[in-house]
């Protein structure tokens, strides 16, 4: 990412930010606790950056409160000038949702509390947390909640916008674990959220994503979670990619509950364990991970571990953290990233030769579909229940493509994506969860919601009526 020219307009530009930036930071300095960063701060340009490097935005003002207080100082700034807002856990937004051109970024980063209940199977996490760190404390107890499929992503947005991650078919998504939440509201009130208190907001929490407040605190409900499971991954040549593709369907939707994964075509990693004659070529890979007991696993993914040969087969007994770290290199820091996802009511043998047809020459080696079941406990909620309404899916495909900027030119990956998610429209339902999505307009997110649209309206306009957090899969309230 770079700055932005420093033409005379461009100076005078960035001279107005900086003023604008040190009114702000004068306004909260004398209350705030946390950090603060003004364009031209020591700090400011790295304070700026999210994960996707196509995006390039320059707030006045990012805020890294270390305390609730803080954030309902930003906050109140923010609505009391009239600036956008936008709010970072992970920052791993694709559509770069947590930062935001000449407004207030809150920066959750130091809210990094983790409190872990063994006995009772609770933990209560701050809303900087991100997945790794909250994997390690719930795992010295042999316990997990689903979480992300990248450790560095933030509890926050994955939680809120759904929560998918391998254990979805065990435990259902983060979001139906979710117990309760502290929330600074758009007056800069702080509220409790639960299935006690406020239950509207709490519902509309779970799928609505960030509309409706900012999240401090996380409590979840914790599953028993190895610490030891089997997993791993299976890459086959891609001119197996249509058999093993029906077989892996086939296999997976009879499988129990206890079995997770999915199938991705991918280039293979160009390093070990790979095997060289392997490496950077096109792929298709199996992830399986069974979490029921030890001495169940070999039975349970057998069928799919001894379908082959395989080019490489690495399944044994490893910590569930492990698996955790599996795709840790797919979305490198700073690359820039173009995604599209959809649900499917089945994968069909048509389906799966559109995926093979249109992945045929990817335009990035890190670019990769990935094809994930669904089912299991994620079916075992009511569509009313949360703002989740499209259980009854039996599939997800998400559409990843990452490149490095010395590849092509951004239009070309995007491209390719937009033609791969065209190609497989005729296969698709409406509606998906949103954070695995760029912007896409408001027609799209009423649709992915459908029936309950409405009704996360109406919780908008209780809790924002004037969309102060609109940067987001919005839902602007009945007035905007």
């Amino acid at each position: 990412m770079g700055l932005r020219a420093e033409s005379a307009c461009g100076r005078v530009e960035n001279m107005e930010l900086a003023t604008l930036g040190a009114a702000l930071a004068d306004g909260i300095q004398g209350t705030f606790s946390g950090d603060l960063y003004r364009p031209g701060d020591p700090g400011y340009e790295e304070a700026r950056q999210v994960w996707n490097g196509m995006i390039d935005r320059r707030p006045a003002l990012v805020g890294t409160p270390s305390d609730e207080d803080g954030v309902r100082a930003l906050v109140n700034l923010a609505r009391e000038k009239d600036l956008p807002l936008a709010v970072r856990g992970g920052a791993h937004s694709i559509s770069g949702h947590g930062t935001c051109e000449a407004g207030v970024v809150i920066d959750l980063s130091l809210l990094k509390s983790i409190e872990v209940d063994p006995a009772a199977k609770i933990a209560r996490a701050g809303g900087g947390v991100k997945w790794g760190e909250l994997d390690d404390a719930t795992q010295r107890h042999g316990l997990a909640v689903t979480g992300g499929r990248d450790p560095d992503t933030g509890i926050a947005g994955l939680t809120l916008a759904s929560g998918s991650g391998w254990l979805e078919r065990m435990y259902g998504l983060t979001a139906d674990s979710l117990m309760s939440a502290r929330v600074v509201l758009a007056d800069g009130s702080l509220v409790t959220a639960s299935a006690f208190q406020n239950e509207d907001l709490f519902w509309a929490l779970r799928g609505g994503g960030g509309n409706f407040g900012v999240v401090t605190e996380f409590t979840y409900a914790l599953h028993e979670v190895g610490p030891m499971i089997t997993a791993g991954m299976l890459l086959y040549p891609r001119p197996m990619a249509r058999e093993v593709a029906r077989h892996y369907r086939d296999w997976i939707e009879a499988a129990p509950r206890e079995v997770g994964g999915g199938l991705a075509f991918i280039c293979a990693p160009p390093h070990d364990p790979v095997p060289p004659e392997a490496q950077g070529k096109p792929m298709v890979g199996v992830i399986v991970a069974h979490f029921g007991d030890l001495a169940d696993a070999d039975e349970a993914l057998r069928p799919m571990v001894e379908f082959g040969p395989p080019a490489m087969a690495m399944v044994q007994p490893m910590p569930y953290t492990a698996l955790q770290l599996i795709q840790v290199d797919a979305f490198p820091k700073g690359a820039p990233g173009y995604f599209k996802a959809e649900f499917l009511d089945e994968l069909s043998d048509d389906a799966i030769n559109t995926f093979i047809e249109m992945t045929a020459e990817p335009t990035s080696p890190l670019a990769q579909v990935l094809l994930q079941p669904l089912g299991g406990a994620i079916t075992d909620v009511g569509t009313d229940e949360t703002a989740l309404p499209f259980r009854d899916a039996k599939w997800v495909y998400h559409a990843l493509t990452v490149w490095t900027p010395d590849m092509a030119p951004d239009e070309v990956h995007i491209k390719y994506t937009k033609d791969l998610a065209a190609a497989m429209s005729k296969h698709t339902r409406p509606g998906v969860f949103l954070n695995f999505v760029a912007d896409e307009g408001r027609d799209r997110v009423r649709s992915s919601y459908g029936a309950i649209y409405d009704r996360l309206v109406a919780v908008k306009d209780r809790y924002d009526p004037n969309n102060l957090f609109r940067l987001n899969q919005n839902i602007p309230p009945s007035g905007g």
